[in-house]
Order: C-alpha cells, then structure tokens, then sequence
C-alpha cells in the first residue's frame, strides 16, 4: 500500500469515515482501473488534496473528508441496471452527496466538494471554493494516474492501513 508521510495529521480528520461500513463498502466498487476500488481511488484523492490544502493553507479537513466521499455513490457505475435513472458521469456526485449528508454532518465546503467533482464535465455545478478545485483536480489526476498505471494496484486482500507502526501494534495488543 502506499506510504502516507503525514498520516498522523491526516487520519484524525477521516477516521470516523474510514470506519463507517458503507466507506468501507466503497472497497466492493470498482472504479476506472483494474485492480482500483472506489474506496481506493477516493482514498488517494483525499489524501492528495489533503497534502495540496496543507501546503495551500486552505481548509485541510474539509478536503479529507470531501475528498474521501466525493465518489459515495454506492452502486456499481459499470452495470448499467444498478442505476438505471442516474447519468452517472453526470448524476454521481448528487447521489454521493445525498449518501453522505444521510450518513454524515458536512459543512458547506465538504458539500460543495462532493457536488462540484465534476467540473467542468457537469458545468452547471461549478466549484464555490478553493478547496472544491483542489479536489477535482486531484480526482482527474488520480483517474488519469490509476489508467495510465501511475499508480500501484492494490491487491484485493490486501488491507488499507492509515495506522502508525506503534498504533498497530498497539490494536495488536487489544485484539
């Protein structure tokens, strides 16, 4: 998996989402390339616009969380009679953003996040803050990088971990 220098900054910000069953869902999903899960894509778009927001000084945790429920779609974008009434290149982000305003409270950026992805595909929802380009620039980076194989696949059983060595082992223990 993929070495996450400033985790510990970043996983306070997301690890109520990271927790929630149907994030972790998101893993069962696929999304623009092999060996990539919805979970997977969405993860590394977090944490890149996390790291952008950082170095920005823009609103860092609205970018995480964004970032991670951007695409909580929740249905399989490439069987057709999974959603037959959503447009899904068009329609996702609404229907992620309605899953995560029932599952989660979001400010106003998170929203605006969730619903703006797609700028400028969807060009009558553009983005109402930096923190919004960001994200949909990183999104369309991710998709690009996980297309061209700029990016590791992630093995199937292979867990996501987001936890320090001595956090590990120190659930290890507890278990």
């Amino acid at each position: 998996m993929w070495n996450f220098k400033y985790r510990d900054e970043y996983l306070p910000f997301v690890e109520d989402l990271l927790a929630h069953p149907d994030v972790c869902a998101m893993r069962q999903l696929p999304q623009h390339a092999k060996g990539f899960s919805c979970f997977h894509h969405s993860l590394l778009v977090s944490y890149l616009s996390f790291r952008l927001c950082r170095a920005l000084g823009l609103d860092m945790r609205s970018a995480a969380r964004g970032g991670l429920l951007h695409d909580l779609y929740l249905y399989n974008w490439q069987d057709k009679s999974t959603h037959p009434h959503v447009n899904h290149a068009f329609d996702h982000p609404l229907v992620a953003l309605k899953n995560a305003q029932a599952r989660f409270p979001l400010n106003p950026t998170e929203a605006d996040i969730i619903a703006t992805h797609m700028f400028p595909l969807a060009i009558t929802r553009p983005h109402h803050c930096l923190e919004s380009v960001v994200v949909g620039a990183m999104d369309k980076l991710c998709a690009v990088a996980e297309l061209l194989r700029l990016t590791p696949p992630v093995a199937e059983e292979a867990p996501v971990t987001l936890l320090s060595p001595a956090q590990s082992a120190t659930l290890g223990r507890a278990a």
